[in-house]
């Protein structure tokens, strides 16, 4: 017996996992930021496949090198990376078959590393707290393993327009779109450049009055630049947070699109991140800790008022730092807390 002939329904399915990157959801930050005036939304870009921001410009930076022939099957991408963009990288390469090969800061989570070498990236460990330079700094040495590689390219996310566009493309018509062009504010964090700046790009051509305010880290030089054109090695020293602030000058960076800079400490940074999870329910990584922790410095400066309408970009997830800000222990060990429930510090260093 035959049954009836029924038309067979189209599935609903992304062709590859690289296919979920983008158009990644706005929230309302309904407790986190009740003391700022005008509406705050939290633009969460770990809903991206790699849970990170960092998943957009891998895959823009990889097809525009096989547009261009750079990048053939059988070929090796190097990158030097504090985490977030290895993984995108090593996820990209899985999917499309390259062989991926990254040198990580000794700063980055063990749980950072952990997830690369999981995605069958080649792991290279590198000391954080030595010149941009150095023969042993990230940047060099996957510069010397894209030499002595053969059919490689080096993404080399720190000096790449490419880095810029991504953002350009894709992050910053997403915000337009979802504010229905009302933003007055972004506020983001600050370490390749790519991502404050392609947005800037984008959302500056759409309203120049747009205030794109920056984030930065002590021990960062990018801040002090920004004001007064000079990289000032003396502004140099270790510093906790991953992703965020550099020894060296990004030109993925564009410093004419940013109104201003804010520097946030390690401590701040961590319990802000925390404070986030247990008020909002949104699970962030340390880098977003110091977005929501310089957005409140902002306030504090008096820079939002009740027409406000402020995006703060969270770029990665709290699974990246499970034992780093979320692990009681190394909260302690850091000086960062006496005990979980302490509330952030009041005695955050004052920006002019």
């Amino acid at each position: 017996m035959f049954l009836p002939f029924r038309k067979r329904k189209k599935v609903e399915a992304a062709q590859s996992f690289l296919d979920l990157i983008g158009n990644t959801p706005l929230l309302k930050l309904n407790h986190s930021a009740t003391q700022v005036p005008g509406a705050v939304y939290a633009k969460l870009e770990w809903f991206n496949p790699g849970q990170s921001s960092k998943d957009r410009i891998a895959v823009h930076i990889i097809e525009n090198a096989e547009k261009n022939g750079l990048l053939k099957p059988g070929y090796t991408i190097v990158e030097t990376t504090s985490g977030n963009t290895g993984f995108s990288l090593a996820m990209a390469s899985m999917v499309k078959g390259y062989r991926c090969i990254l040198a990580v800061s000794s700063k980055s989570s063990q749980d950072k590393i952990d997830t690369l070498k999981a995605m069958g990236a080649e792991v290279h460990i590198c000391p954080a707290h030595v010149s941009a330079d150095d023969p042993r700094s990230y940047y060099e040495v996957a510069k010397r393993i894209h030499r002595e590689t053969p059919n490689s390219i080096y993404i080399n996310q720190y000096f790449n327009a490419l880095n810029i566009e991504a953002h350009y493309l894709s992050t910053g018509p997403e915000i337009w779109k979802q504010t229905g062009g009302t933003i007055t504010h972004l506020v983001a964090c600050s370490g390749t450049g790519g991502t404050i700046s392609g947005v800037a790009r984008f959302l500056k051509e759409r309203n120049k009055d747009i205030k794109i305010l920056g984030v930065d880290a002590y021990g960062s030089v990018i801040k002090k630049y920004h004001e007064t054109g000079t990289f000032d090695e003396k502004e140099i020293h270790p510093y906790r947070i991953e992703g965020l602030g550099k020894n060296l000058i990004p030109t993925a960076t564009d410093f004419e699109s940013i109104d201003h800079f804010i520097k946030v400490t390690d401590k701040d940074a961590a319990l802000r991140a925390r404070t986030l999870a247990k008020e909002e329910g949104v699970f962030a990584g340390y880098t977003s800790g110091a977005a929501i922790q310089g957005l409140l410095q902002y306030n504090e400066l008096g820079y939002f008022d009740s027409n406000s309408v402020v995006v703060v970009i969270l770029p990665d997830h709290g699974s990246r730092y499970l034992s780093k800000i979320y692990n009681d222990r190394w909260m302690q060990d850091q000086g960062f807390t006496d005990q979980i429930a302490e509330k952030v510090s009041e005695q955050s260093p004052k920006v002019d």
